[in-house]
């Protein structure tokens, strides 16, 4: 139990061991400098040397799975300086790993992990007042939750190859959004294999690349009239004078009117985009027109993407590439070659694709997370089995909202019955003969 170690034992030795040493250990580092004119002369009367001045420091406070310093940089010391020693002060203080980040100018949090955070991930405890569409999803190295939060980052990019822990990644999602008032929309054209679990939940299925194709106009119809519903509550409250709310998207409309949100999940998208003569080829164009649409005007509409695939690129067709730049989050977890790894991550952070390379194949789930400011993070998602993510989704059919666009689509569900009714119940069974 990593985490009653570290409370008993791990954090107070951690603590007193920075404490001890942390003046020596930023001297050997490089990370002190000169001291003031005043202590010098100090010193000087003293018959004493003045030492140089490390930064100013708070005491070390514990977190679940290390400790956190606050650090004042002096005067010429930059950020860098301290991110290019963090690996000397992970050994100099005997933790696992230091991070460094920047929390205004001239602070610096230094944040010791004291174990492999990653080895083992349980999910997270949900707070119930947490905010719609933001979900914490996979456990980052430095011991904070990724949260994907879609009003933020609204379409996400998740690549990875077989058995590398992309549909654990993507039955957390679902899950945490099945529990939200939230339209679930579902692409498989792997006939549903990958959808099918989550049907009860689901709004929408296409398992096919022509009931793709009707879905998607769908969505984009569905998009269109909800541009006219904000563009006509905009109109109306121009005129009602100057205290009237304005707005552009569909969170800035009243919640009597406001549209539900729509998140439609892609699986599998080279097998959307697959094409065999050319009437395919018109079709995927078509497709990979109105996904672009979804992608550049969604936002302001509720509907979100979420493309999965093995790859991800040119070769899929025209726009395919215009359309992964719309895609601003990147998940990527084990890839079968660099270029997939690059597609994923090299227009992010080239530092980001190589991480995602060096990802081990025996520890499916670890992924590279980034995002168009150029951040990124291992991260690894909590274990979620089939079984369990479908039940979750039958507990809240319920849960589910009315889209009449999409009423068409909605995928057949099984019901079964927990009485047997009395026609069945009166039909005999056929026993075995036995000896």
């Amino acid at each position: 139990m990593p985490v009653v170690f570290w409370w008993i034992i791990g954090y107070p030795v951690a603590a007193l061991r920075v404490l001890v040493s942390y003046r020596d250990t930023m001297d050997a580092c490089g990370l002190t400098v000169p001291a003031s004119a005043v202590r010098r002369a100090t010193a000087r009367m003293i018959g004493r040397q003045a030492a140089p001045v490390p930064p100013r420091r708070s005491f070390p406070l514990p977190t679940g799975s290390g400790l956190v310093m606050r650090l004042r940089m002096a005067a010429g010391q930059a950020p860098e300086d301290f991110m290019a020693s963090a690996d000397r002060l992970r050994h100099a203080w005997g933790v696992h790993a230091v991070y460094v980040r920047t929390t205004k100018p001239g602070r610096l949090e230094l944040r010791l992990v004291g174990w492999d955070v990653l080895a083992e991930v349980k999910p997270p405890r949900r707070r119930p007042g947490s905010d719609p569409l933001c979900l914490p999803l996979a456990l980052r190295e430095d011991g904070e939750w990724h949260v994907r939060d879609f009003r933020t980052v609204p379409h996400e990019l998740i690549l990875g190859a077989t058995q590398s822990g992309k549909s654990v990644y993507l039955r957390n999602l679902l899950c945490g959004l099945a529990r939200q008032s939230v339209v679930l929309v579902g692409i498989d054209c792997k006939w549903g294999v990958e959808l099918a679990p989550f049907a009860p939940r689901l709004s929408a299925l296409a398992d096919t690349p022509d009931r793709a194709d009707e879905l998607l106009d769908a969505l984009v119809d569905e998009m269109e009239a909800r541009f006219r519903l904000i563009g006509l509550r905009s109109a109306a409250g121009s005129g009602t004078g100057p205290d009237a709310v304005l707005t552009s998207d569909v969170w800035g409309l009243p919640e009597a009117v406001r549209p539900v949100p729509v998140v439609v999940v892609v699986d599998e998208v080279a097998e959307l985009f697959l094409a065999a003569n050319r009437d395919d080829e018109k079709r995927r164009d078509a497709m990979v027109t109105k996904l672009i649409r979804l992608a550049q005007l969604g936002r302001a509409a509720g509907i979100y993407l979420e493309v999965c695939g093995q790859r991800f690129g040119s070769e899929l067709g025209k726009g395919a590439t215009m359309l992964r730049a719309q895609l601003t989050g990147r998940v990527c977890h084990r890839v079968n070659d660099e270029a997939s790894a690059n597609m994923a991550l090299a227009d992010i952070s080239p530092e980001a694709a190589l991480a995602a390379t060096a990802v081990p194949a025996e520890r499916p789930g670890v992924a590279v997370v980034g995002d168009s400011s150029g951040g990124w993070s291992r991260v690894r998602a909590p274990h979620f089995t089939l079984a369990e993510a479908a039940a979750v989704c039958r507990d809240t059919a319920a849960l589910m909202p009315d889209l009449p666009r999409l009423d068409s689509f909605r995928p057949a569900v099984a019901v079964e019955s927990a009485v047997p009714s009395a026609a069945t119940a009166a039909v005999p069974t056929a026993q075995p003969v036995t000896e």
